[in-house]
């Protein structure tokens, strides 16, 4: 691809991760609840979900979801579903005091790492999204594997920055916040936004 093509590539990523949605409010809920160790955890296991929706497109899932309406519904409403809880029990959840300094258990690392991954593969429409978002811009008469590792590199690079940013950033103020109900009304919005992202998930379609 030439330079051109891959700096507009770089500023529809950059517009695209910008954007705020469920990652970018899981990992900000992370940090503000459990701390930045944890948040990072949830930060990592999203970043692979990227890689992971990335790779299923090349290998020709988007085509299969295209192609297929009960294919597309079923990763949809699992996709929906498990948005919702996750809404639901962060609404519920009450501010827990972390200790920046303490350490963590394998378990605990593991649970918000499967936590991320499953926020950031929890959309179908994010597989079609990659299989008609990167033919745009790789050059078909130069070898696919080098221009899609480029691409996914990038993507995940930009990914990892602003899911670092949020994590790190709203972990500085939360000791600021922790005496407060700020907290707690920070956990509702955001279980309701959570919520509401699934929901409105379910009302996607193949082709928009």
């Amino acid at each position: 691809m030439t330079l051109t093509t891959y700096l507009l590539y770089v500023a529809a990523v950059a517009l695209l991760i910008l954007t705020p949605g469920p990652t970018m409010l899981m990992c900000m809920t992370n940090a503000l609840n459990h701390g930045p160790r944890k948040a990072m955890t949830s930060v990592a296991g999203s970043v692979s979900a990227v890689l992971c929706v990335m790779l299923l497109s090349a290998m020709g899932l988007g085509a299969l979801l295209a192609a297929s309406e009960t294919a597309f519904t079923v990763a949809k409403v699992i996709g929906a579903a498990y948005l919702i809880w996750l809404g639901i029990k962060t609404f519920r959840s009450e501010a827990a005091v972390f200790d920046p300094a303490a350490g963590e258990a394998p378990a605990q690392r593991r649970s918000f790492f499967l936590r991320g991954f499953l926020v950031g593969a929890s959309n179908p429409k994010a597989v079609l999204f990659f299989a008609a978002f990167f033919p745009q811009f790789l050059n078909p008469a130069a070898p696919f594997v080098p221009q899609f590792a480029i691409l996914a590199l990038t993507f995940m690079a930009f990914e990892f920055t602003v899911l670092t940013c949020c994590a790190l950033g709203v972990a500085r103020i939360a000791p600021l916040l922790r005496s407060s109900r700020a907290v707690r009304w920070f956990n509702r919005v955001s279980g309701g936004l959570f919520t509401l992202m699934g929901s409105l998930l379910l009302f996607t379609r193949r082709h928009t």
